[in-house]
């Protein structure tokens, strides 16, 4: 069926010029944005073909990526969420990616159906009763299935939720019927996909690209050169070795981002010029005309259970997380429900693949961010809300350890033989924080200052403005400059409303 191709008016140059460029690939790729019409999917061959579009916070690239999105699904795309697939896919399909929950999360705020990269290099196994429903919800079953133990009004239920959210786990979940009776396991894909929309491309290294190649056609990268690239490319992005009619630049900031404190002071730090001194100055007078902006003289605890105060150095995330759970009164060899968590990876022996895709799948990766919300169902099982996901609180096998100043090695809160491992999550590096962004963060100005003290370079661009830049540009709506290693009492104790469940 003709679709009317959509009117860009408020689209910059540079975006309708990169828009285009896109369109261009897809329309080899058998994706006509113009007219609204496709041709069957071609037999993938990999690698995919890569392009990328680039530029700075406020560029546009989220709002070029979302109108793809949009105009993909006016036009017939089925939109692979990564919580299910049909057994046997008919239409041409698309996939919104990100490197992290958090990541993704940020781009569901925004009505675009983003999953993470994990969720689709593992996908899940569908119970057979239950692949009856999934299948009618997505239109590939047409008559209305019989299922043991699901009523009408249950299936009422989940056709109500589908259409209104488009999760299967999710209509399953609100017509009774719990994840672990539905989804019986995961599996590395083998079957390929068709076009995917990468966003936080500057998180991806080429091992992981390269993944994505094997499964997608056509791959669209949107990153950030400013950002900071992974540590094991030694400063380059994987972008930046596209060659040049492959890669589109939005240089101008877009109108929607104008007038906003937060990044004007993030756009700064492209003076090759401004030193520290220079630049703080900048952030104190920013906070003297807008209250998006503010200067702190000692770290909030409060809102370090919230959104952690981000770091450049990792003795200086220690001390900072010893004098939050001071100021909370936690005891040292204590955890409290409502305690911030990072999962700072996975140790589980070779024959538990299983259990590792499925924790992986439903958000246990490196830098995922959770909250403590008390012992599990087993010894060594802590209950953990896994930040970004729409999983419920969930029990798994952990290890979780508290740094301490002054020791060598972490104290063991629990301690089970293998699991997810957590560290504390009050405070963060900055280049773990890429990819998530808060209402409210905390930036630890005299670590920044450190930086410019040491002197590096990466890429060409001082390491303290590219920390800076990527610590400035996780705040949505406040940023708060901490001055000193000094710390506040905070108004609410933990354990309490607003603290998990």
């Amino acid at each position: 069926m003709f679709q009317p191709a959509p009117e860009t008016p408020d689209f910059s140059g540079e975006q309708t010029a990169a828009w285009e460029a896109i369109a261009e690939r897809l329309a080899s790729h058998g994706v006509e944005l113009e007219t609204g019409t496709t041709s069957p999917q071609t037999e993938h061959t990999a690698p995919g073909e890569v392009v990328a579009v680039t530029g700075k916070a406020g560029s546009g690239k989220t709002m070029l990526l979302a109108r793809l999105a949009t105009r993909l699904k006016e036009i017939g795309l089925a939109a692979v969420t990564g919580d299910y697939e049909p057994k046997r896919r008919t239409r041409r399909s698309f996939a919104i990616l990100a490197p992290t929950n958090k990541a993704a999360g940020v781009l569901r705020n925004l009505r675009v159906p983003a999953t993470t990269i994990h969720r689709i290099v593992y996908t899940p196994v569908y119970d057979p009763e239950y692949q009856q429903v999934a299948d009618w919800l997505e239109g590939e079953r047409k008559t209305r299935p019989q299922v043991e133990g699901m009523t009408g009004a249950a299936l009422d239920r989940a056709e109500m939720f589908y259409k209104a959210h488009g999760s299967v786990p999710g209509a399953l979940a609100a017509a009774g019927v719990r994840g672990a009776d539905f989804i019986t396991g995961w599996i590395r894909r083998k079957d390929p996909l068709d076009i995917a929309l990468v966003d936080e491309a500057s998180m991806i290294d080429a091992e992981r690209l390269d993944d994505l190649k094997e499964i997608f056609g056509l791959i669209v990268l949107f990153g950030d050169p400013a950002q900071l690239a992974p540590i094991s490319s030694r400063g380059e992005m994987i972008f930046e070795s596209l060659p040049a009619p492959r890669r589109h630049h939005l240089a101008r900031i877009h109108r929607q981002a104008a007038d906003n404190p937060i990044l004007d002071l993030a756009h700064a730090l492209g003076d090759p010029e401004l030193e520290f001194e220079a630049f703080e100055d900048m952030v104190r007078a920013a906070a003297r005309d807008d209250d998006r902006v503010r200067i702190a003289s000692r770290a909030d605890a409060g809102l370090m259970r919230e959104s952690p105060i981000l770091v450049w150095r990792n003795k200086t995330r220690i001390r900072l997380i010893k004098a939050f759970r001071a100021a909370h009164q936690i005891p040292d060899e204590e955890l409290v429900r409502g305690e911030p968590l990072i999962c700072d990876g996975l140790e589980l022996p070779l024959k538990q693949r299983k259990l590792r895709f499925d924790l992986e799948a439903r958000g246990l990766v490196k830098g995922a961010q959770a909250k403590y919300l008390g012992p599990g169902r087993k010894p060594g099982f802590a209950r953990v809300d896994i930040a970004g996901t729409d999983e419920p609180a969930i029990s798994v096998a952990s290890i979780i350890q508290i740094e301490r100043p002054d020791d060598e090695e972490p104290l063991l809160i629990i301690a089970a033989r293998s699991g997810a491992v957590f560290l504390h999550g009050a405070a963060t590096t900055i280049h773990k924080a890429q990819g998530s962004q808060w209402p409210t963060v905390q930036v630890f100005a005299p670590d920044l200052n450190a930086a410019a003290w040491a002197g590096q370079v990466e890429a060409g661009i001082s390491l303290w403005k590219r920390l800076a830049y990527v610590a400035i540009t996780r705040a949505q709506e406040e940023l708060v400059w901490v001055t000193r290693y000094m710390i506040s009492r905070p108004e609410e104790p933990l354990g309490g409303a607003g603290d998990g469940e």
